[in-house]
């Protein structure tokens, strides 16, 4: 029997839906919850995903900016101007879009966010306090694939995980969450040797690496629960994932599927951080 779908945009809708009611609430009483996101040069991958959330968050009520740059902006100002919605009070999230121009320190950028405000979760304070357990704010896409195994009744405890990737925006903060609910956590990349024999003793797996069919029918455990954070394009100009997802779908229990799985997660998870943001600053939330 082939793998039950983990239904993203369905579950995207619900808490975009739940967030709105916590919005409206929030604006009602003074604070409107409000995201500015930076855009530096024409990437055509970067300015759609920048439209989408922009569109999200005025579908939820929420005060949302989208500040466009030239791709020849100096470090400098681009750093000024982060302080100046540091400083903004109605400024509750601040995003810039990755990747920056080349000329551009993007971990600098990211460090000159406030904590406070870095809604996307890459400020090392953030990472930090997701390593030893405090609030702060996660990065979207793991905590995105978190509610999604939530829905569907998956409790990390007791079981075995494998992540696939290792980068600092879904890899290792994917690893640590899943730490954090008890499960007992592998983290595989591109110098792991033999990773099916990671992979087929997983109840779980995450796989974010940007290449197509790392994850194939053999290498899955039958029943596994299989999360797919890639993004990536077949010969035939499709969108996929990194996962092979006719092959696994016949062995694994639960799958997501690419389009239509994390990514809309990704984006209502910006959201809830944002809307947390404005709760904060409002003294309503930790």
């Amino acid at each position: 029997m082939p793998a039950q779908l983990i239904d993203g945009n369905a579950l995207a809708r619900q808490l975009r839906e739940r967030v709105a009611v916590r919005a409206a609430e929030l604006t009602a009483r003074g604070t409107q919850p409000g995201l500015t996101v930076v855009l530096v040069g024409d990437d055509p991958a970067s300015q759609v995903y920048v439209s989408h959330k922009v569109k999200d968050c005025q579908e939820a009520g929420f005060a949302s900016v989208l500040e466009r740059h030239p791709a020849g902006l100096p470090e400098a100002a681009l750093l000024a101007r982060i302080a100046a919605l540091n400083a903004d009070p109605a400024v509750h999230g601040i995003l810039v879009q990755l990747p920056l121009p080349g000329h551009i320190d993007a971990q600098r950028v990211i460090e000159a966010i406030s904590p406070a405000k870095d809604v996307d979760g890459f400020h090392v304070a953030n990472a930090g306090a997701l390593v030893v357990g405090r609030p702060g704010f996660v990065p979207c896409t793991p905590a995105g694939c978190m509610e999604m195994l939530k829905s569907i009744g998956c409790d990390p405890r007791g079981k075995t995980a494998v992540v696939i990737g290792r980068s600092n925006i879904v890899g290792k903060p994917m690893a640590l969450l899943l730490l954090q609910a008890s499960a007992t956590v592998t983290v595989c990349h591109s110098a792991t040797p033999d990773l099916a024999r990671h992979t087929r003793d997983a109840d779980i797996v995450v796989v974010a690496v940007g290449r197509r069919n790392v994850l194939t029918a053999d290498m899955v455990k039958p029943g596994a629960v299989v999360i797919d954070v890639g993004m990536n394009r077949n010969d035939e100009g499709k969108l996929c994932g990194d996962v092979d997802f006719a092959g696994v779908r016949e062995v694994a229990g639960w799958i997501t599927p690419v389009p239509g799985g994390v990514g809309p997660m990704t984006r209502a998870l910006l959201l809830a951080n944002t809307l947390r943001a404005a709760e904060r600053s409002a003294g309503l939330a930790d």
